[in-house]
């Protein structure tokens, strides 16, 4: 049995760190109400960047969440790199899930784009097409080509790449996070039936999203 276990991001540390100087500051003013509030905003910005440990299906046939949250849609999206309309599965984190990131499949970065844009509320459709984001294409081991999305949000401010191009990463590794609160909209190639429903909640690297049609 794998013991649970949290780490905290490094990439939160800088956040981290001036809540807890300015609650100190606040502190050792006697300013009781500010002092409270600094305690509570650490409390979530530590929150915002826990990275728990993940028990990884190991069924060769299923798509894991590539995020925790909540799926905000189900249908079919034009990819944002071959242009094609493709089946598509949006995941929403609000600013209490876990930001990081997780492989869906197993398979090779093929290519990453960036696209900047608007902070539109990243629940809403235009999201996808209107946002500042990250795209991601993969390449798995039976060379089906899967694109990922990374979507800053109305609060998200920095999309973050753990991984680079030509790296092979296996299902439920890490490969991004966005801070504060964003979306993950995952393409998936023909012959995947999804077994998430709009509303469901996901935790990444280990709710099953789609299966592989027999």
């Amino acid at each position: 049995m794998i013991p649970p276990k949290t780490q905290i991001r490094p990439e939160g540390l800088n956040a981290i760190i001036m809540v807890i100087l300015g609650t100190i500051v606040f502190a050792l003013h006697g300013w009781v109400f500010l002092s409270l509030m600094g305690l509570i905003l650490t409390g979530l910005v530590l929150n915002f960047f826990r990275d728990p440990e993940r028990v990884v299906p190991d069924d060769q046939d299923i798509v894991v969440a590539p995020a925790d949250g909540k799926v905000v849609k189900i249908g079919v999206m034009t990819d944002p790199f071959t242009g094609e309309n493709r089946q598509a599965v949006c995941v929403f984190m609000n600013v209490f899930n876990v930001h990081v990131n997780r492989m869906p499949v197993s398979g090779k970065i093929e290519s990453i784009r960036y696209y900047p844009g608007r902070f539109f509320n990243a629940s809403l459709d235009k999201a996808s097409t209107d946002n500042e984001r990250c795209a991601w294409l993969i390449k798995d081991k039976s060379d089906q080509n899967w694109t990922m999305a990374q979507i800053a949000g109305l609060v998200a401010r920095r999309i973050v790449c753990l991984a680079e191009r030509g790296d092979f990463l296996e299902r439920g590794d890490r490969y991004g996070l966005i801070k504060f609160g964003s979306r993950v909209d995952l393409y998936l190639p023909k012959g995947y039936e999804i077994k998430v429903s709009k509303g469901d909640k996901t935790i990444a690297g280990q709710t099953i999203l789609a299966r592989k049609s027999l």
